[in-house]
C-alpha cells in the first residue's frame, strides 16, 4: 500500500507542475496581448522599415545635330491601398472602377477586378498591385480621373509608382552602338562605357516591407535627393546613319549573309558619322545584336584590303616604281610547301605594280613582298606596328577588339607566313582598324584616332570634351602617299571595282575577300569587304563595308560589296550638295573650263576669240595645259608620254584626245557629252600602254 501511495503522490505532483506551467504560458500570452500589444506592433513595423535607393534620371544621348538617340521616359505601375477609401465611396464606385480596369488592361473581367479589390479590403491588405503592366504619363493622367482614384493617394489610396524606361526614338538605328545597361550595371555600347557619367547620383526614401516581399514607399520626400545624369553628345549623323543602315540592310537581304557592318568616318576629324552592325536572326531578319565593326568577334583576317599595307611597306622600303613589272604567270606560285593562287583562272601574266594592286593579284603582291622582305620579315611586321594596326585604337567604348599580329620570332611564324600575311591572312584586325588606315591615306597621311563621343554635358555646361589623338603625323612619305592614292583610284577606275565607278562621287578604295576558318580549316565561306574614301580628289568621308558569309555567289567577292559603298556615297552626295565635285567657283585654277589642255595654236585662237587674257611666253611644244596666273592664262607643257605609255588627255576636247590616244594604238570608248572636255580617263597617264587596249573617256 505504501508503494501505491508513493506513486499516486508523484503523479499528482507532476500533474500540478504541468498545470502551473500551462497557466503561466496562458497568463503571459494574455499579458502580451492586453498590455504590450501596441509596443510590439510598433517595433514590428519599425523592423519592416528601411531607407531604399531611388534611381536618378539617366542622362540623354544625342546625335551631332541634337537629335535624341536615347532618353529616359517615365512609366508608372498602378497600386492601391484599398483600406483608405471610406466605405460609402467604396461601395458606390468599386463597380465602375473595376469595369474601367478591365477595359484598360484587358486581361481580366470586371468581376475579377472587383473581387480582387474587395478581398484585399476585407483582409486589410494595405498594398495591392492592380496590374504589373506599366503605363505612360498620358494613361496616368486619364486614370487619375477614374472613380476612387480621383480622390488621390491619401483619400483614395491610389499609388502611381514611377519607373523610368530607356527609349530609343530612332529604334534600331545605331542600337548596338548606343547599347544598354541592366540592373546589375552590366551592358554594352555607350550606355555601358559612359555609365558613370550617364547614371547620375541616386537618392533614397523610406519604404515599408509588406506581404509578398514587396516594398511600399511611405514618404514622398527623399532623405537624399537624386542628381540627374550627364548627357552625351556623339558624332553620329542620324541622316548618314539612316543611309548606311538601309544600304547595308538591302545588301544583306540580297546576299543572305550571316552579318554585316558599315562605318562612315569624317576624314579630317576622325569622327564616326555612322556605324551599322546587323546580324541575321532565326526568323531571317536582321537586327543590331553585336558591334562587329569594333569588337573582338569582328576581328578577322581582312584579305585583300590589307594589301594597302603591303604596298606602303614595299614603296617605303624599296625604289620600285608603279610602272615596274612582275610576272604572275598562270596565277599559281609555290612558296615553300604551299601554292598561292589568284582568283582569275589562267592568271594575269605580266603586270605592272599598279596593275597588281588594281587587279588584286595575290601572287603579284606576295612575290613583291617576299623579294623585298623575305630575308628580314620582321621589317615588314614593323611597318604594321608603325601603322597602329597591332594594338587597340583607344576608341571611347569598352569591348574594342584586340588585333592579332605575329612577330617573325613568335612560335607561330612559318616559312609561308610572310607571303600569306602580305595578302591579309595569318593576322586579325577589326574593320575599324582597316578604316583608320585608309582614312589616313585620304587625310594626307595623318592618322587620327576614331572619335564617337564629342563631349559630356550637364545642361548647357560642358563637363568633358574629347578630340581624336593623332596616332601618326605621317604614315609614309609624300611620294609613297601619292602612289597609294593613285592605286586606290585605279581600283575603281580600272580594277576590281571598275563596274561601280560611276556615281555622284568618284570613289577611291580597295575590295577584299578572305576565306573563313572553321574548326581550324579554311572553308568556302567568305568575308567580303570594301574600304575607301570619297570624293577621291578631295576626300570628305571614308567608309568600310563588311559582309560575312554571303550565301549568294555574286556576293562572295569584295567587288560586289563596293556597290554598298557606292550606294552610301551617292545617297550622301544627294543629301550633302555642297560636297559634290562640281566645277570650281571663279577664282580657282579651273575657272576656265574650256581652256584646260589641247593643241597650243588652237587654244591661243580660242583665247583671242573669247577675249581671254593670256601670257604669250614662247613654248617649244605643240601640246600645252592652261593654268591660272593672276588674271591671265599661263601655259605649261603637257606631259609627253614615252613610247608605250598612255598620254595625259584630261581637260582636252574629244578631238584632241582621240588624236593622241589613237596614235598610241589605243581603242577609245566615250561616255558623256561629246562636246565637253575629258574629265576622267580609265588608263592613268604615263602607265604602260598595250597596243589595241581599250581606254574609256568620261566627258563633262
Amino acid at each position: 500500500m505504501a508503494f501505491k501511495q508513493t506513486i499516486l503522490l508523484r503523479t499528482r505532483i507532476a500533474f500540478l507542475a504541468v498545470l502551473l506551467f500551462a497557466t503561466a504560458i496562458v497568463a503571459k500570452l494574455v499579458y502580451i496581448q492586453s498590455f504590450q500589444g501596441t509596443r510590439w506592433k510598433n517595433e514590428a513595423e519599425v523592423a519592416g522599415l528601411a531607407y531604399r535607393p531611388i534611381k536618378a534620371t539617366r542622362g540623354n544621348i544625342y546625335a551631332d545635330d541634337g537629335n535624341l538617340l536615347a532618353t529616359s521616359l517615365p512609366f508608372y505601375r498602378v497600386a492601391l491601398d484599398p483600406c483608405i477609401v471610406d466605405e460609402t465611396t467604396f461601395q458606390e464606385q468599386i463597380v465602375a472602377l473595376s469595369q474601367l480596369l478591365a477595359n484598360f488592361y484587358q486581361d481580366k473581367s470586371a468581376e475579377a477586378y472587383q473581387h480582387l479589390v474587395q478581398s484585399a479590403r476585407q483582409a486589410k491588405c494595405r498594398y495591392l498591385i492592380l496590374n504589373p503592366r506599366r503605363i505612360d504619363h498620358q494613361a496616368k493622367k486619364a486614370m487619375s480621373q477614374w472613380p476612387i482614384f480621383c480622390k488621390g493617394r491619401w483619400c483614395g489610396g491610389v499609388l502611381f509608382e514611377k519607373v523610368e524606361k530607356r527609349f530609343h526614338p530612332f529604334k534600331d538605328l545605331a542600337a548596338r552602338t548606343i547599347g544598354f545597361i541592366n540592373a546589375n550595371e552590366c551592358g554594352a555600347g555607350l550606355e555601358y562605357s559612359f555609365n558613370q557619367d550617364l547614371k547620375g547620383l541616386d537618392g533614397s526614401a523610406l519604404y515599408q516591407k509588406i506581404t509578398g516581399g514587396n516594398w511600399k514607399k511611405i514618404s514622398d520626400g527623399a532623405s537624399d535627393r537624386t542628381v540627374r545624369g550627364c548627357d552625351l553628345e556623339t558624332t553620329i549623323d542620324i541622316n548618314l546613319q539612316d543611309v548606311a543602315h538601309n544600304s547595308l540592310l538591302k545588301a544583306l537581304q540580297a546576299s543572305e549573309a550571316a552579318y554585316g557592318c558599315a562605318v562612315v568616318m569624317e576624314v579630317k576629324t576622325g569622327e564616326i558619322k555612322a556605324i551599322v552592325n546587323l546580324s541575321r536572326t532565326e526568323n531571317a531578319q536582321y537586327r543590331e545584336c553585336y558591334n562587329y565593326a569594333i569588337g573582338n568577334q569582328g576581328a578577322t583576317e581582312p584579305g585583300s584590303t590589307f594589301k594597302l599595307v603591303s604596298m606602303l611597306a614595299l614603296l617605303e622600303e624599296t625604289s620600285v616604281a608603279l610602272t615596274d613589272t612582275i610576272d604572275t604567270g598562270d596565277g599559281r606560285f609555290q612558296f615553300h610547301d604551299r601554292i598561292m593562287k589568284d582568283v582569275k583562272r589562267g592568271g594575269f601574266g605580266e603586270l605592272t605594280v599598279q596593275e597588281v594592286f588594281e587587279y588584286s593579284s595575290n601572287v603579284g603582291v606576295a612575290r613583291l613582298i617576299d623579294e623585298a622582305f623575305g630575308k628580314h620579315p620582321q621589317k615588314f611586321v614593323n611597318y604594321i606596328h608603325r601603322l597602329s594596326l597591332s594594338k587597340p585604337l583607344g576608341l571611347q567604348m569598352i569591348g574594342a577588339g584586340v588585333p592579332f599580329i605575329k612577330d617573325a620570332k613568335s612560335p607561330g611564324w612559318s616559312s609561308v607566313t610572310l607571303p600569306w600575311m602580305s595578302i591579309g591572312y595569318e593576322l586579325k584586325i577589326t574593320p575599324l582598324h582597316t578604316l583608320t588606315l585608309y582614312n589616313a591615306v585620304a587625310n594626307h597621311g595623318k592618322m587620327l584616332q576614331p572619335v564617337i563621343v564629342k563631349r559630356v554635358k550637364r545642361a548647357n555646361k560642358t563637363v568633358k570634351e574629347f578630340q581624336g589623338t593623332v596616332l601618326s603625323k605621317k604614315i609614309c612619305t609624300d611620294a609613297t602617299l601619292r602612289k597609294l592614292q593613285t592605286m586606290l583610284e585605279g581600283v575603281v577606275e580600272r580594277g576590281t571595282a571598275s563596274k561601280f565607278r560611276h556615281g555622284f562621287y568618284q570613289i577611291a578604295g580597295k575590295s577584299g575577300t578572305a576565306n573563313k576558318v572553321v574548326n581550324g580549316k579554311y572553308t568556302n565561306d567568305t568575308y567580303a569587304s570594301f574600304v575607301g574614301y570619297f570624293p577621291a580628289k578631295s576626300p570628305r568621308y571614308s567608309c568600310i563595308v563588311v559582309i560575312d558569309s554571303p550565301q549568294c555567289y555574286a556576293w562572295h567577292f569584295g567587288t560586289a560589296v563596293a556597290t554598298v559603298v557606292k550606294d552610301i556615297a551617292d545617297k550622301i552626295a544627294a543629301k550633302d550638295l555642297a560636297a559634290r565635285d562640281f566645277i570650281p567657283s571663279k577664282g580657282s585654277p579651273d575657272v576656265f573650263p574650256l581652256i584646260r589642255a589641247g593643241y597650243r595654236e588652237e587654244l591661243l585662237q580660242l583665247c583671242d576669240a573669247l577675249g581671254v587674257a593670256y601670257h604669250k611666253q614662247e613654248l617649244d611644244v605643240a601640246w600645252v595645259r592652261g593654268i591660272l596666273d593672276g588674271d591671265h592664262i599661263g601655259w605649261k607643257a603637257n606631259e609627253i608620254p614615252k613610247p608605250g605609255q598612255v598620254p595625259h588627255v584630261l581637260g582636252m576636247t574629244l578631238k584632241d584626245a582621240l588624236f593622241l590616244l589613237e596614235n598610241c594604238g589605243l581603242k577609245v570608248t566615250v561616255q558623256g557629252h561629246k562636246g565637253g572636255r575629258v574629265t576622267a580617263q580609265s588608263l592613268l597617264p604615263n602607265t604602260r600602254s598595250v597596243h589595241g587596249k581599250t581606254i574609256a573617256l568620261k566627258m563633262g
